[in-house]
């Protein structure tokens, strides 16, 4: 079996300011829902990461991320904002 990988075309969508500070909530809460999910599977904070013991050190709260986690948070949050107006939604602040 061939997987083939379609994705929404998001190429001309253009976020607003408003919603580029709606991006980094919702990195924020992806890093908490992430986390909340580990800590339920038992897993820990340790200085690296260790599968067998479930441990890993970006089970911290969002601001003390590095850059790079973060950013992979903020990428995907800005991909699901960026696929809901391709969509032909809009999404307004209220």
């Amino acid at each position: 079996m061939t997987y083939k990988i379609k994705t929404i075309d998001t190429s001309n969508v253009q976020l607003t300011e408003d919603i580029l500070e709606l991006t980094e909530l919702l990195a924020k809460n992806v890093h908490e829902h992430w986390a909340s999910q580990r800590l339920s599977e038992g897993w820990n904070y340790g200085a690296s990461r260790n599968d067998q013991r479930k441990e890993t050190p970006v089970l911290v709260p969002f601001e003390q991320l590095p850059e790079s986690e973060k950013e992979y948070d903020r990428k995907t949050a800005m991909e699901t904002l960026k696929a809901i107006i391709a969509l032909g939604y809009s999404i307004e602040k209220i």
